[in-house]
């Protein structure tokens, strides 16, 4: 299961990038939220010359699961 119910709506890069962001939003504290905006710009630096739109959707995909993921993770520790 998505973190957002959005999920299954990005189809695009910018829109991956918005909805982790918006993911972000969600986590418990400002130091854990800042730590995972500077891993998803990093990422998105890393993969800005990416060019196959198969490999685009594998990346969108996977990092999906990633922010179920954490998303989980904190939701537990709460």
């Amino acid at each position: 299961m998505a973190p957002l119910r959005q999920a299954e709506l990005v189809q695009t890069s910018l829109q991956l990038y918005r909805y982790l962001l918006r993911c972000c939003k969600q986590l418990p504290e400002e130091s854990i939220r800042q730590h995972y905006r500077h891993a998803i710009r990093q990422s998105f630096r890393v993969h800005a010359d990416e060019d196959d739109p198969e490999r685009i959707q594998q990346i969108i995909r996977r990092a999906i699961e990633d922010a179920d993921w954490v998303m989980n993770k904190y939701k537990k520790q709460k």
